[in-house]
């Protein structure tokens, strides 16, 4: 048995046991981001939040400006606080990517993801992004502009994911 299917394995009754320990009420065995050898490294999203925050000041203007916030009443504030709210939560959780042995991790709209090196078909590297090609699906991109990663700390730490998982890393 190689020791990628044993990882594999492990890592396969570490989630049923984390399932089962969840059902108990029992805290979760040590898993996910905080992986022993696994760097993380942490972007900021600003786009979106001010976006959002953007949006719902105009939402507020016009509708005071026409009348429609006095008819919508107490509905109308409760919209304004949670846009506002949305806006915070987007704020404070902070994008990142894990790159451990044998995978890279992240965290999407619809939770986090976690891409095994086998999976990985490239890892393309230019000036303020980052683009980790699959196999199989959409491209992971982590820019500089949009979410405020570590760039240059990246490259480095996919460099040697790259050599040590026979990845193809092209940088320019």
């Amino acid at each position: 048995m190689s020791a990628r299917s044993w990882e594999r394995k492990v890592r396969k009754n570490q989630a049923q046991l984390n399932k089962q320990r969840k059902k108990r009420g029992e805290k979760p065995l040590n898993t996910g981001v905080s992986a022993p050898g696994a760097d993380i490294f942490k972007g900021r999203s600003i786009i979106l939040p001010a976006f959002l925050v953007l949006f719902t000041a105009l939402f507020a203007i016009m509708s005071t400006a026409s009348g429609a916030e006095q008819t919508s009443g107490t509905l109308f504030w409760v919209t304004i606080v949670c846009y506002l709210l949305l806006a915070v939560m987007f704020i404070l959780r902070r994008p990142y990517l894990a790159v451990g042995k044998d995978y890279v991790k992240t965290r999407r709209f619809s939770g986090d993801r976690m891409l095994m090196a086998s999976n990985i078909k490239a890892i393309k590297v230019e000036p303020g992004n980052v683009v980790i090609e699959q196999v199989k699906g959409a491209n992971w991109v982590f820019t500089r502009t949009i979410n405020r990663y570590p760039i240059e700390q990246m490259t480095e730490r996919l460099r040697a994911f790259a050599a040590a998982n026979q990845v193809t890393f092209n940088e320019k």
